[in-house]
This record gives C-alpha cells, sequence and structure tokens, in this order.
C-alpha cells in the first residue's frame, strides 16, 4: 500500500463537538485521536492544523460591531485550546505530541519554529499547529496551507463531513455530483467553497495537492494519508 511520508490534516473545530452545539466532546476528540495515531504509526509524519469555530467564530462576531482583528485574535485562542484538547486525547493513547502556538504562550505551548516542527516530526511525534497564522484577516485553512508547505508535506488533507467536492451542497440536493479530480482554477472559478481564496493561491502557486475528504467515516484519515482512492484531489 503506498503512503505518504508527510502528512497536513486540516480540521474544523465543529469536527471535535460530537453531537453537542458548542464545545468540545472528549470522547469524539478521542476517536479522532484514535484515528491520527493510526496514520503516526504506520511511520506517516503527521502535522494537525484545527480549526475554532466549535468555541468562538470572529467574523461572524466582527460582523455585530467587534474590531474585527480583536476578534480574530479571539478566534486564534480558541484554536489553541482545541489544540490541548487533541493533544491530551492523542497523548492518552501513548502517541508522542507537541502543540506548536504561532503565538507565543510558554506556559501551555511551544512557539512555532519551523526547524523546531521538522525536527518533532522527524523524531515520530505528531505536531499541532495552533493560533493560525498568528496574524488576523487570515483563515485556518490558510494557516494550514502555509504550514504545509513550510514543512514539506506531501499533501494537505482537508477534513470534512461529505465525502468530497460537490458541484452543489450535497446536503441540500441528493442530485449533487461528486468531483473525483479538480483543479485548482476550476475550484476558484466555479466558487466550490472548500477553502478560501488565499488558501488556494497558496496551495496552486506551490503545486502542492488537497485532498478533501469525510473524516467522519472511520479509518478514513489513515485512508487518505496511504493514497487510497477516496475523496476529491485538487491539482
Amino acid at each position: 500500500m503506498p503512503k505518504r511520508k508527510r502528512i497536513l490534516l486540516k480540521i474544523s473545530g465543529e469536527s471535535l463537538l460530537g453531537d453537542r452545539t458548542y464545545g468540545i466532546d472528549p470522547e469524539h476528540t478521542r476517536k479522532i485521536a484514535k484515528q491520527i495515531k493510526e496514520v503516526a504509526q504506520k511511520g506517516i509524519e503527521v502535522v494537525i492544523v484545527v480549526g475554532g469555530g466549535n468555541i468562538f467564530r470572529g467574523v461572524s462576531v466582527a460582523a455585530k460591531g467587534m474590531d474585527r482583528s480583536t476578534a480574530d485574535y479571539m478566534g486564534m485562542l480558541a484554536t489553541v485550546m482545541n489544540a490541548m484538547a487533541l493533544q491530551d486525547a492523542i497523548e492518552s493513547l501513548g502517541q508522542a505530541v507537541r502543540v506548536c502556538s504561532a503565538i507565543n504562550m510558554p506556559e501551555i505551548a511551544e512557539p512555532y519554529l519551523r526547524r523546531r516542527a521538522i525536527r518533532h516530526l522527524e523524531k515520530g511525534r505528531v505536531v499541532i499547529a495552533t493560533a493560525g497564522t498568528g496574524n488576523p484577516f487570515f483563515t485556518t485553512d490558510t494557516a494550514a496551507a502555509l504550514r504545509a508547505l513550510e514543512l514539506n508535506c506531501d499533501v494537505l488533507l482537508k477534513g470534512t463531513k461529505v465525502d468530497g467536492v460537490y458541484d452543489k451542497d450535497p446536503t441540500k440536493h441528493k442530485n449533487a455530483k461528486l468531483y473525483k479530480k479538480v483543479s485548482f482554477t476550476e475550484a476558484l472559478s466555479k466558487n466550490l467553497k472548500v477553502m478560501d481564496a488565499t488558501a488556494f493561491s497558496l496551495c496552486r502557486d506551490s503545486n502542492l495537492k488537497v485532498l478533501v475528504f469525510n473524516m467522519f467515516k472511520k479509518g478514513n484519515i489513515l485512508k487518505a494519508a496511504t493514497t487510497q482512492n477516496i475523496g476529491t484531489i485538487i491539482s
């Protein structure tokens, strides 16, 4: 079975919700952690970027009058909480993991330093890159693309609730068509809202493949990491 050497897994904050409407479901987080450990045990180096939408939605709050920069920084702190929860779940399974933050908070996370993160990966540790890019006005999708490129990842795996990229919302349209492969130019021109335009542009300009897949099906993270035929490839 072919496998990639190093991957970046982008997951949303909502993926830690489980059946809740807010916050973190420890049992659901542990299920994701088990899948991540499976990948690491195959000798694949794993970088994770997790969103913060389950705790805080920066843009929606900004729209209600809060300064956008302030709202975005609060959103970055939400991603740190998620990273800590995921770190705890992965560690409880016996897998070494480090949280590396783009915002300096030495009591709870290492500062994100590219060379140190690469060293962790080489030693078999999972790296959770958190706090976005450390700058407002950039999404965690853009942070994922940036970290994937900085850390020389073979692919960016974008975990979602659906099986890949569709021509329209599959939760609203039963006749939605699943794309097996799509170009970055098509994704942008057809406004396929998988990642934001900045993230797409970064990946396109550096020829970094993105695989969009359903991470809620058991074993799919390992399948995506080992190049099995699931989801949609954007290249």
